[in-house]
């Protein structure tokens, strides 16, 4: 294919630059000598490293590069540099509303395949989201980029920016939270080659528990008789199906069976690492591949397989003693192969007596020669010895369509282009530094299918003589190929994205650290059949000062621009600003010998934002845009028609103007508590938040006189968006290490967490019962009825309230609390059940285990969630009419079972009273997951034949994923329904350097 021949070029480019790169290390009549840093433990203030040729270890407590030499700082050290809006800043001097892990440090120890896998258990205030907002801004290399876009192996740091100061100069797309990763980079050493594989397996964990044919049709028949009509399946065919001596004549399909699914499927994957450069030139480079399959196992699914290959190159030039600049590339292909169905979804809703998926072909009368010929007419016979099965009202099945359907490739091409330059005007002023980033994204997915036409055979059968027999077959359909590939779903997005800013940077006095920014910055999205490029502009001004780092005051601000908003009032300025003093550095605590970076901070401001000027009746982006104009729109069907006879199409307005809509705007305050004890044995990172979005747009028919609106035919509005909606925030989040080293066994502990309440504290409501307001609840309420047990006879219902509304009942079904005593069971009757946790649980936490002993490391990694619900309401639960039966409803009510019932009556209606959400459905989503344990092993260096053999390290490992979880529905919480179930996972590993 054609990008594999990319792929090779561009693997043979950056394998042979390294080289050239070396060759060029040779010409140099003086280099700075390389280095190979030893990763220090946890909470150690100094670095420890090595130089090359194998001499004495050195200390080194800071980042100026010593006896020529470039030291590589690692964190726990006072200067490590981390990733922050646009600059870096040493770990100290970190704000409270910053967290950020190393991912090496991470990879060293637990290897994974996703940069943000289980990040909660290693940095506090995020569970998925940044402080209870959504959708926050990923930055990959300072791009807006999808996180599926890289790997862990190639990310050094992952940034976490929670609190407004520290997301401002983001402009409006960055008010929900940024999360910045950034790549390797090339050092000043030799060439350094890692190696990384890996191989594993997936099981899977649970699939849905469905009836068999015999149980189903007996059920079905119950839940007729309860509609009051006559049983459909007689008892001959349940007797047989539940024999299942002949499963073609009487079919009893489970799609989850080892005929279609196999009980664990592979994945590998490769990474190749080469690094290394002299004064001039640093280069980094990553080459990965992997492969994994799925859990279908017949037919063409056997042949079903998800694959990536990527390719980054990320380059570092020292132009001049003023002048540097990077150019960073990456190149990802993935390809998804799969069939022409949705296999899963199909599952869990075609019934196990539905059909026969295969018909046997020498189950056919020898003389029935109609039948034969169609045999031997058919391009699909299966194995040799079948047809696929199928009926008049099932002419398409997800068996038949993996065996004869065709298949269906996904294709996905993304490029990466980075290219910067960094200036020193030192020459000019002191301190002073101008730099500035170009990106560009490309991406593009497409299927390309084979879409083939497939005959399906219901057999006709006959008895004698103890044998079945198909005595004929009904064909339906044709097999048809037409050889050509269908092209569909093509779609792009483009990327551009600049950046530029004048730094200034300089310490007097050794006593007072100055800083400042003033920054440009934009992006811009084209995306398909979106008319209206998504963007993000703005002017930044970040200012900074700290007292011999006791003493700190921020300012971050932005000009942001946004083209939501009316022409006056597209721009607007978000202010915050920073204290922060750090105690530990006063003369009253100075001598305090087991305590250290005591530190004490606060933030806050407000950031005006269009994120939430959405228009919530469109889900296409382009239509949040011009929510300020009146927009007038043709009625279908709705004619005028004059004295003369024509007629004319009416026009509605849909919505009114408004002039004035402006940023909606997050106002925040937050408070941070940092300290460390006993020579960093305990380190804790804490922080208290509260944010208000206030201003949200919104089209409230309330806030208007009733004229506004039109309810009649044609309907109208002439209500406009305005600023209305306040929604807040507030919580804690923490970070605790322990590190204790017992004799040659070290360990380390880290708890971290966050507990947030959410509250919609402003809306516009008309409900005539007070206990139903949105109005001071929380912004993920569930909503629903109250019940009271189910129905127990006549009495019981004459003696209810009326709940016709809801559906007409008989006994067996839910009945519910009549919330205002008006009588009547209705939507007025619905109240606030609990909390959905659509931003992460309210309580988040995250535990890390780390023990090393000697050239042994293990790892271990769970996280706990508590305080959200989630609504059985899938088609597994709420069973209607004529869908598939689960094991649920083997509690249904019965006359017998009353007492004891755990699921309403059956029926073949529409079961509208008891499907609804209500408190009777809820379900706890508490729980928590050891999410991962790793065993590694480091061979020593003397094993490996010193510091001159040419493998420098090499280890081994082994670990599991997902491997338990324990909440009191797990069996929910594990079982996926309409798609691929989850798995556990179990993987050798295997990294080498050279």
């Amino acid at each position: 294919m054609n990008y594999m021949k990319i792929a090779m070029v561009l693997c043979a480019v950056w394998g042979f630059f390294p080289a050239l790169l070396q060759a060029q290390n040779t010409m140099n009549t003086e280099l700075t000598a390389s280095i190979v840093p030893i990763r220090a433990q946890s909470g150690v203030d100094i670095d420890l490293y090595k130089d090359n040729n194998g001499e004495a270890d050195k200390l080194i407590a800071s980042a100026d590069t010593v006896a020529n030499k470039e030291v590589v700082l690692l964190p726990g050290s006072d200067g490590y540099p981390v990733e922050v809006a646009f600059r870096q800043v040493g770990e100290k001097d970190l704000s409270h509303d910053v967290s950020f892990v190393d991912m090496p440090s991470i990879l060293d120890k637990n290897y994974i395949t996703n940069p943000l896998d289980n990040m909660e258990a290693f940095v506090g205030g995020f569970n998925g989201n940044l402080w209870g907002q959504t959708d926050y801004l990923t930055l990959i290399d300072g791009v807006p980029r999808d996180i599926g876009s890289v790997l862990p192996t190639e990310v050094a740091q992952v940034t976490f920016l929670k609190g407004v100061s520290a997301v401002a100069l983001y402009g409006s797309m960055g008010a929900r939270g940024v999360v910045l990763i950034t790549t390797k980079r090339g050092k000043i050493h030799g060439q350094e080659i890692t190696v990384r594989t890996n191989a594993g397996v997936h099981v899977p964990k649970a699939y849905p528990r469905y009836l068999g044919s015999a149980e189903y049709m007996d059920l079905f028949n119950e839940a007729r008789v309860n509609d009051g009509l006559d049983e459909l399946y007689s008892q001959e065919q349940i007797y047989y199906s539940a024999q299942g001596t002949d499963p073609y004549r009487y079919p009893d399909v489970d799609y989850y069976s080892t005929d279609y699914v196999q009980k664990a499927y592979s994945r590998y994957d490769a990474t190749v690492e080469i690094e290394g450069g002299n004064e001039k030139t640093q280069y980094y480079t990553n080459m990965g591949f992997y492969r994994t399959g799925t859990p279908l196992n017949f037919g063409g699914a056997t042949e079903n397989h998800d694959k990536r290959f990527n390719i980054r190159g990320n380059v570092d030039m020292n132009i001049a003693n003023w002048l540097t600049a990077k150019v960073d590339a990456a190149v990802v292909f993935y390809n998804g192969i799969g069939s022409n169905t949705d296999y899963w979804g199909a599952a869990d809703t075609l019934t196990p007596n539905r059909y026969t998926p295969l018909v046997p072909i020498d189950r056919i009368e020898a003389n029935d020669q109609a039948s034969l010929d169609l045999v031997g007419a058919s391009q699909n016979i299966i194995n040799g010895q079948y047809l696929l099965g199928g009926t008049q009202l099932q002419q398409s099945t997800p068996i038949g369509a993996i065996y004869a359907g065709g298949t269906n490739n996904y294709n996905s091409r993304q490029f990466q282009f980075n290219a910067g330059a960094n200036a020193d005007l030192g020459a000019v002023v002191q301190g002073l530094s101008l730099s500035t980033t170009f990106g560009v994204d490309y991406n593009s997915t497409y299927n390309v299918a084979f879409n083939n036409e497939y005959a399906v055979y219901q057999p006709s059968w006959t008895s004698y003589a103890g044998d079945n027999r198909i005595a004929s077959l009904t064909k339906y359909g044709n097999d048809a190929s037409s050889g050509s590939q269908d092209i569909t779903d093509s779609w792009y997005t483009q990327t551009l994205s600049f950046n530029a800013h004048l730094d200034y940077q300089r310490t007097f006095d050794n006593k007072h650290n100055f800083s400042g920014m003033l920054l440009a910055y934009g992006f811009q999205r084209s995306i398909s059949a979106l008319y209206h490029k998504p963007s993000n502009a703005n002017l930044g001004l970040h200012l900074g000062y700290n007292f011999k780092h006791k003493y700190y005051v921020d300012f971050d601000g932005a000009l942001v621009h946004s083209a939501k908003l009316p022409e006056d009032n597209r721009q607007s300025i978000s202010p915050t600003a920073t204290l922060g003093w750090c105690l530990s550095e006063e003369a009253f605590l100075k001598d305090v010998s087991f305590l250290s970076n005591l530190k004490l901070s606060v933030s806050g401001g407000i950031l005006n934002t269009d994120l939430d000027i959405q228009n919530v009746n469109n889900e296409d982006d382009a239509s949040d845009y011009y929510l300020y104009q009146q927009v007038y729109n043709q009625t279908d069907g709705a004619w005028v028609t004059w004295k003369d006879g024509f007629s004319n199409q009416s026009t509605d307005s849909r919505r009114g103007s408004n002039p004035n809509l402006d940023y909606p705007q997050r106002r925040e305050l937050s408070l941070g508590l940092d300290f460390a004890l006993f020579d960093n044995a305990i380190v804790f990172e804490g922080s208290f938040f509260a944010s208000q979005t206030s201003g949200i747009a919104v089209q409230n028919n309330v806030l208007f006189p009733s004229y506004f609106v039109s309810n009649g035919y044609p309907s109208g509005s002439f209500v406009p968006y305005t600023n209305y909606n306040n929604d807040d925030r507030m919580g804690v989040d923490f970070n605790l290490r322990l590190n204790q080293n017992v004799g040659e066994l070290a360990l380390s502990l880290g708890v971290s967490g966050i507990y947030y309440t959410t509250e919609a504290s402003q809306r516009a409501e008309m409900y005539e019962d007070a206990y139903q307001n949105r109005q001071g609840q929380p912004l993920d309420a569930i909503w629903g009825l109250e019940n009271l047990g189910f129905f127990a006879d006549a009495t019981d219902i004459q003696n209810s309230p009326d709940q016709i509304a809801l559906g007409e009942v008989q006994p067996g079904d839910l009945k519910y609390k009549d919330q205002n005593n008006d009588g009547i069971i209705n939507a007025q009757d619905e109240v606030y059940l609990g909390r959905a946790g659509w931003s992460g649980a309210p309580l988040t936490m995250g535990f890390n285990l780390t023990a090393n002993y000697k050239n042994f490391t293990f790892f271990a990694l769970g996280t706990y969630r508590s305080g959200a619900y989630g609504m059985k309401n899938n088609n597994y639960f709420w069973v209607n009419g004529q869908d598939k039966y689960s094991e649920e409803v083997r509690g249904r009510w019965t006359e017998d079972t009353q007492n004891s019932a755990t699921f309403p009556r059956l029926t073949t209606l529409n079961g509208a009273n008891n499907f609804r959400n209500s408190d009777f459905w809820m379900y706890s989503t508490d729980r928590f997951d050891l999410s991962r344990v790793q065993i590694s092993y480091d061979f020593p260096e003397s094993l490996l034949g010193g510091p001159d053999s040419f493998i420098r390290e090499l280890g081994i490992y082994v670990n599991g994923a997902n491997l338990l979880t324990i909440s009191p529905n797990r069996e929910i919480l594990e079982m996926n329904i309409g798609s691929a179930p989850q798995t556990r996972f179990y993987n050798l590993g295997l990294r080498a350097m050279f």
